[in-house]
């Protein structure tokens, strides 16, 4: 595992401009507006040859209001107890604010190296004015200016210098994203799992804004969970700020290997969480459906069944996906929805041997061959599982462009009922021989 950086300070200094420059993507969403970042977001940067993981933190304010910031103000604090190292970064325009100087008391008291980031340094005059952060009694600064880069590298040379040495961790492990509508429970979901109030959970719908990733090792398990903005409709999306949210979120399903799709048991399974589901089908993901809040439901001896049926009747053709019925407030078969997505990633992952595949197959489509169309008979006399990250099948006939879709879902269905693809999308292709 790699060293941990923090990057702190009040609202809007240019923290999430700096962290998306070092990890060299437009991971943390930036704006105009302050308070833009509410989590902890984790990125990976490396200089001179020395790798360290970046955390991204919202402004700290002390003594707000505002939830938000309240809850802001504790991911801070987190985000300085796990860190080895942590980036101070003020603003050169405004000078030093009463809020610098809280974030400066708090720095103080951490038994961490700090450095002190003066941003917005773009000009001579600038470098002067800069000056007055001595006073803020942390020793050294560094000018530079997150949005072109310059002065970076002195403070990057300071920074790896003193980062400790950890050993190196396996990387490419499977990545599960935790999706849905806004409000269903995802964060908490994942808070659950780990164990730790890791990322803010409110009941204010939209509190979760950027895709994170959290590294889950226990019990066996190595994963990555992507917590994620809730998606909602378009029409619903108003402001600029949410919609790049949403956008981070279906990147986040594109670039997944298991999607964890959580819905609220009192809302059921709408609209919009039925787009998800197909957002994450057309994508070739594993998918896991987590009816969230099943405390919260009037229930008796067949609502699992019931409302089970409701979801595969939805979700027709493609009804071979686990659905499971949790509780993230009395942790009730979290972790067995846990099992079940690395259960999902097996199955997506599995290579069925040619031998076996027409050993098992042919016999059926001897007795089962396809309907004749136009005349015209398809003898289908061999198949093979492409090379692909998720199952493909090729099959080789005669007259590929004579067999239907309705037969297509019939090879699908055997193929389920032989292999175990439980949760996992499959494609069929009809080849030429």
């Amino acid at each position: 595992m790699s060293a941990i950086v923090a990057i702190v300070g009040r609202p809007n200094v240019g923290k999430s401009t700096f962290f998306n420059r070092l990890i060299k993507r437009r991971e943390a969403i930036v704006d105009a507006a302050s308070g833009v970042t509410r989590d902890r977001h984790y990125g990976k940067s490396d200089w001179n040859g020395k790798e360290f993981s970046l955390i991204d933190t919202g402004g700290y304010v002390l003594g707000s209001d505002d939830i938000f910031e309240q809850e802001i103000d504790k991911q801070v604090e987190l985000a300085i107890e796990e860190a080895d190292a942590v980036i101070f970064m003020v603003d050169v325009e405004t000078g030093i604010t009463g809020m610098d100087e809280d974030v400066a008391k708090l720095l103080r008291r951490a038994d961490k190296p700090v450095f002190l980031a003066v941003n917005k340094v773009d000009n001579a005059k600038r470098a002067e004015d800069a000056v007055e952060f001595y006073s803020l009694g942390l020793g050294e600064y560094y000018t530079l200016s997150s949005i072109n880069g310059s002065g970076t590298g002195e403070l990057l040379d300071a920074l790896v210098a003193v980062l400790p040495e950890h050993e190196e961790q396996g990387e490419d492990l499977p990545r599960f994203a935790v999706v849905g509508r806004p409000n269903a429970g995802k964060s908490s979901f994942i808070n659950a799992l780990i164990g730790e109030e890791r990322y803010i959970v409110t009941d204010i719908a939209g509190t979760t804004r950027d895709s994170i990733d959290t590294t889950y090792n226990r019990f066996g398990f190595e994963f990555n969970l992507v917590d994620t903005a809730g998606i909602r409709r378009k029409a619903k999306v108003k402001e600029d700020l949410e919609f790049y949210s949403v956008m981070r979120s279906v990147r986040a399903i594109e670039h997944c290997d298991v999607c964890l799709l959580v819905l609220d048991a009192t809302r059921g399974f709408d609209g919009q969480v039925e787009n998800i589901f197909w957002l994450a089908q057309r994508n070739n993901k594993g998918i896991v459906i987590l009816v969230n809040k099943w405390d919260l439901v009037d229930k008796d001896t067949h609502s699992v069944k019931q409302y089970t049926q409701k979801i595969k009747k939805a979700i027709e053709p493609f009804t071979d996906v686990p659905v499971l019925f949790i509780s993230v407030l009395t942790k009730q078969r979290i972790f067995k929805a846990i099992e079940t997505a690395v259960e999902v990633y097996k199955n997506r992952s599995k290579r069925v041997p040619t031998r076996k595949l027409n050993d098992t197959l042919l016999p059926i489509i001897e007795h089962t061959p396809p309907p004749a169309y136009k005349g015209k008979f398809v003898k289908i006399k061999f198949c093979t599982q492409l090379p692909t990250p998720y199952p493909q099948f090729a099959f080789f006939c005669n007259l590929p462009q004579y067999v239907r879709d309705p037969y297509k879902r019939f090879l699908e269905n055997k193929l389920r009922e032989h292999f175990d693809f439980n949760g996992v999308p499959i494609t069929i292709f009809m080849r030429k021989k």
